[in-house]
């Protein structure tokens, strides 16, 4: 499946369990010699009642990450349509908390999903040491470290990204995002994903960037970020809301966007 083309592999493990996901995930996601994609996620029965269905995620390198908004979204899709869930809301435990889907849905297919992100945090020790001498960027936490930097040379994403991402300011490394306000106040962004490289989108890189830029007052609390593989329609909520029989939560962020199965097949391991 893919979500604005961010790639992962999707395994049900509630049906087949994974003994060695790190293992998987390298073989697997390798594009010459294994399937091909950004990484792996895991989709399995929640330990806690709070949560419908849980997720993990496994980088291309095998290094297991904390959430992804389009794996998030992706997972919407695929519990619904295939009969996992009758759920239009439904609860997703991750590393990183439980966030909550909205399915948007015609015809008996899920067309697009909103994720509530919860909130951003500017300042994380665990992830991010101000005091080590980077200050091009803005650092924003979605559960995951992201560094957003403004720029009008957003294809610096793999010479420069490759290097900040070991930078020493980041204790777990970060993800690092290159963005460009455009005239029609769009953003155009390009990610170094933490763990993958480049990738075509990276849902909780959208939401850094959207917060990043609102925080620098380049943007207003909403934004269309517009990525290598397809756009994302943000919102960081100013007040508290409901709208179409959802509630939406001052301070949190959310995300829209689609998801779109590509095929399914077998592999053995």
């Amino acid at each position: 499946m893919h979500g604005c083309g961010n790639d992962y592999i999707y395994v049900n493990t509630m049906e087949y369990p994974i003994a060695d996901p790190v293992s998987a995930a390298i073989a697997w996601s390798d594009r010459h010699k294994g399937i091909g994609s950004d990484g792996l996620v895991l989709i399995g029965k929640s330990p806690v009642p709070e949560a419908d269905m849980s997720m993990r995620i496994f980088n291309a390198d095998g290094s297991e990450a904390m959430m992804c908004g389009n794996a998030s979204r992706c997972i919407g899709k695929y519990v619904y349509e295939r009969g996992l869930t009758d759920k239009r809301e439904i609860r997703l435990l991750t590393p990183s908390g439980i966030k909550t889907l909205n399915l948007h849905i015609k015809d008996n297919k899920v067309e697009s999903v909103t994720v509530d992100m919860l909130e951003p945090k500017l300042e994380d020790e665990s992830l991010f040491l101000a005091h080590h001498g980077v200050d091009k960027g803005t650092f924003v936490s979605m559960g995951n470290p992201h560094y957003v930097i403004f720029t009008d040379d957003v294809d610096q994403v793999g010479e420069t990204g490759r290097i900040l991402e070991y930078h020493p300011a980041f204790p777990q490394r970060c993800n690092i995002e290159f963005a460009r306000v455009e005239a029609d106040g769009s953003i155009r962004t390009r990610v170094w994903e933490r763990g993958s490289g480049i990738t075509q989108a990276c849902g909780t890189g959208a939401c850094a960037t959207a917060v990043a830029a609102a925080i620098t007052k380049r943007t207003g609390r909403t934004s269309e970020i517009v990525m290598d593989g397809g756009t994302l329609a943000i919102e960081w909520c100013e007040a508290d809301r409901s709208a179409e029989g959802h509630f939406f939560q001052k301070n949190h962020v959310y995300m829209t966007g689609a998801a779109d199965f590509v095929f399914d097949g077998e592999i053995e391991i």
